[in-house]
C-alpha cells in the first residue's frame, strides 16, 4: 500500500494533469494577456485613485520586467496573467505607500531598531527559522497577508468578524492555489499567516531576484546582478518604516535568501542589524527548489525542460554563494552568526539561544514556550514528505552538482546531506 504521507511526483517531465489543472489552463489559453508598462501603471492608478509613484527611476526596472516576461515564449497564459496581476499589485502598493508617507512624513523619522535578518540559501531552513522566531511576539514580522497588501486601501475596513479584508483575500487566494497545486503546501505553503520574505517589499521598487523564480527572465537576471541594489534596499527600509507606523512593534525579524549576495548593502541599510546566515548542502537546497518549481510548472509553462531548469539554478546558486563567500568576512563578528542546517534540526534550542544572545534579545521562559508551541504545531512533514530524485528527474548526480561548490565547502563546514 502506498504511504499517503510520502509525496513522489513522478511526472515532472510529462505531467498528468488533474481535471482542475486542465480547466485552468484551457480557460487561460483562450484569453490573450497583453503586458505593457503603461497598462500596468494605468491600472494601478485606476485601482487606487492615486498618481504619485515617487521617484521615477523604478520605471526603467519595470520596463525590463515587462520586456523579460514578454520574451519568455515558454510561459503559459497562467504565468502571464499572474505576472500582470503581480506587477499591477506592486505599482498600486507603491502608490499607496507614497501617498501614506506624503500625508505622514514623520514615518521617515522612524528608526528600524536592531533588526534580526535571516539570509541563507533557498530551502536551507530560512523559512522555518523565520516563522519559528516570529512566534515570539516581541518581534515584528511580516505575515503573507500583509506582505502582499502592506498599505490598506479605503475598502480594507475590519468588519464585525474581526478579520482584515486583506487577510480574507489572501486566504481565498491560498485556497485556490491549494486546490490547483495540492502538493505545494508540503513544499512551500502560502497560507495567509505564513511569515513572508521581505522580498515582497523590495518588489515595490521593481527589483530583487524575485521574478527569476516565476519565469525564465535572463534579461532581468543580468540587469539585476549588474546594478547596485542600494536604492531598492533603501525602499525596503522605507516600507518597513511605514509598516511600523501602521502597526508596531519596532524590532523586526526579516528574511530573504537574496541577502546572501547583497550582504554589504544589507549592512549599509541596517547598520545595527544582527545577520543570521543559514548554511546547507547546496545539493539538498537545489534539488528541493527545482523539484518544487518544476511541479508548479505544469500550469506555469507550456512545456518542462528539467535539464535547462537544473542548469539555470545550479549556476544561479553558484553566483549567490560566491558573493556570500566574498563578502561574509566584511560583516562585524558581533553582528553575524552562521547557522548550519543539520545543527538547527538536531538541537533547535541551542541554535535559538545563540541567535538570541547575538541579537541581545533575552530568551525568556515565556518566549521559549511560545517557540516550542510553534514547533509542536508545525512538525516536519506535516503535509507529507516529498521525495527528491536528482538522477530520475534531472539527469544528474549529487556529486556532479556538488563539485561546482567546492569553494563554498572550503569556506564553511557544511555537512554533505545528499549522497
Amino acid at each position: 500500500m502506498t504511504n499517503p504521507s510520502i509525496i513522489d511526483v513522478t511526472d515532472l517531465h510529462d505531467p498528468v494533469l488533474t481535471p482542475l489543472q486542465k480547466q485552468v489552463l484551457e480557460a487561460m489559453e483562450a484569453q490573450p494577456v497583453e503586458i505593457s508598462t503603461e497598462a500596468i501603471l494605468d491600472a494601478a492608478m485606476e485601482q487606487t485613485g492615486l498618481s504619485n509613484f515617487g521617484a521615477d527611476d523604478f520605471r526603467e526596472r519595470l520596463d525590463i520586467w515587462v520586456q523579460a516576461i514578454n520574451e519568455d515564449e515558454g510561459a503559459s497564459n497562467v504565468t502571464r496573467f499572474n505576472m500582470l496581476q503581480m506587477y499591477t499589485r506592486y505599482a498600486a502598493t507603491r502608490l499607496r505607500l507614497e501617498d501614506l508617507i506624503a500625508r505622514h512624513p514623520e514615518i521617515l523619522d522612524i528608526e528600524i531598531d536592531r533588526p534580526l535578518i535571516v539570509a541563507g540559501l533557498p530551502r536551507s531552513g530560512t523559512t522555518h527559522l523565520l516563522n519559528l522566531i516570529s512566534a515570539d511576539t516581541r518581534w515584528r514580522s511580516l505575515p503573507w497577508w500583509e506582505a502582499i497588501a502592506p498599505v490598506p486601501g479605503p475598502e480594507d475596513v475590519i468588519g464585525d468578524d474581526g478579520l482584515d479584508p486583506r487577510w480574507k483575500r489572501a486566504a481565498e487566494d491560498w485556497d485556490q492555489q491549494d486546490a490547483i497545486l495540492p502538493y505545494m503546501k508540503a513544499m512551500h505553503g502560502f497560507e495567509p499567516d505564513h511569515v513572508s520574505e521581505d522580498i515582497e517589499l523590495q518588489a515595490i521598487d521593481f527589483s530583487s531576484y524575485l521574478i527569476e523564480w516565476l519565469a525564465v527572465v535572463p534579461r532581468w537576471r543580468d540587469y539585476y546582478l549588474n546594478h547596485d541594489q542600494t536604492g531598492t534596499y533603501a525602499y525596503l527600509k522605507k516600507a518597513l518604516q511605514a509598516l511600523t507606523w501602521l502597526r508596531g512593534p519596532n524590532r523586526w525579524v526579516l528574511k530573504c535568501p537574496q541577502h546572501m549576495e547583497q550582504l554589504p548593502i544589507l549592512l549599509k541599510t541596517f547598520p545595527d542589524a544582527t545577520i543570521v546566515i543559514t548554511h546547507r548542502d547546496p545539493v539538498a537546497s537545489i534539488q528541493s527548489a527545482i523539484t518544487m518549481s518544476c511541479y508548479a510548472n505544469r500550469i506555469l509553462r507550456k512545456s518542462i525542460d528539467a535539464g535547462k531548469y537544473r542548469d539555470y539554478w545550479v549556476d544561479r546558486y553558484r553566483i549567490l554563494l560566491e558573493r556570500c563567500v566574498r563578502d561574509r568576512d566584511t560583516l562585524p563578528d558581533e553582528q553575524v552568526i552562521d547557522v548550519y542546517f543539520d545543527e538547527l534540526m538536531a538541537d533547535t534550542d541551542k541554535v535559538l539561544k545563540a541567535i538570541y544572545q547575538k541579537a541581545d534579545m533575552p530568551l525568556t521562559d515565556e518566549a521559549l514556550a511560545d517557540l516550542h508551541a510553534y514547533l509542536d504545531a508545525h512538525p516536519q512533514g506535516k503535509h507529507g514528505k516529498v521525495v527528491y530524485n536528482l538522477r530520475r528527474d534531472f539527469g544528474t548526480t549529487p556529486e556532479e552538482i556538488r563539485k561546482r561548490f567546492d569553494f563554498y565547502f572550503e569556506r564553511f563546514p557544511v555537512k554533505v546531506q545528499v549522497k
